[in-house]
């Protein structure tokens, strides 16, 4: 999310979605209120979605965490299909090109994501899992970014050594410090336009294979 992955604005999503499931408007303001509490409730507990079982209950927690906003009498099963419905990822539009321009050129594309492990079909359906070389999430193996045994892992996969990787992420924190104390080169992308000093930046990704040519 934010480097590769987006999404359209979920409450109005969520809203309709259980409009058309229980006849009942919750509303804007509710619907807002319902996804900032699932968001800060799954980032506090994606770790637990490290297979499928628990993938599951951690969508259905996840769902719950919900309810309170909702002010809805609806059965669990409705309100994570609901939430599923209303989550609606997709690549930002130069993505695939850049992607593709950094493996013309022979170089190993790994995504490291602190996510569940439903990570693999987000890449499958927006098109991006054929143009990568693997992929893993935090809670497939238990330590997250900035975790040096994150992106040891991704490294792995990549058969790269650190010190001949590059990890590019949007978070000055988890992406930037932690590939730094792994011993990786950093770029971050600030599609804010925002460029800390002494931080290699991007404003979008089809700026990254540029990197490669410059003297």
């Amino acid at each position: 999310m934010g480097t590769l992955l987006t999404f359209e604005p979920p409450a109005p999503h969520l809203r309709a979605e259980l409009l058309a499931r229980t006849g009942a408007d919750v509303g804007e303001a509710a619907a807002r209120r319902a996804i900032r509490a699932e968001i800060a409730f799954y980032r506090a507990h994606l770790h637990e979605g490290s297979d499928a079982a628990g993938l599951a209950a951690l969508r259905r927690a996840s769902a719950e965490a919900m309810r309170p906003e909702l002010g809805l009498d609806v059965d669990g099963g409705t309100l994570t299909e609901a939430l599923l419905a209303s989550l609606r990822f997709h690549a930002f539009p130069e993505v695939p090109g850049a992607l593709a321009a950094v493996r013309d050129r022979g170089i190993a594309l790994v995504v490291l994501s602190n996510w569940d492990v439903s990570l693999h079909e987000r890449l499958a359906e927006t098109g991006l899992a054929p143009l990568l070389d693997g992929a893993v999430a935090s809670a497939e193996i238990g330590a997250a970014k900035p975790e040096p045994a994150a992106f040891a892992h991704a490294l792995e996969l990549a058969g790269a050594g650190p010190g001949e990787a590059w990890h590019v992420g949007d978070s000055p924190r988890e992406d930037v410090d932690g590939a730094r104390a792994a011993g990786l080169t950093p770029v971050l992308v600030a599609r804010d336009g925002t460029r800390p000093p002494g931080v290699l930046a991007v404003s979008a990704l089809d700026e990254v294979p540029l990197l490669f040519e410059a003297p």
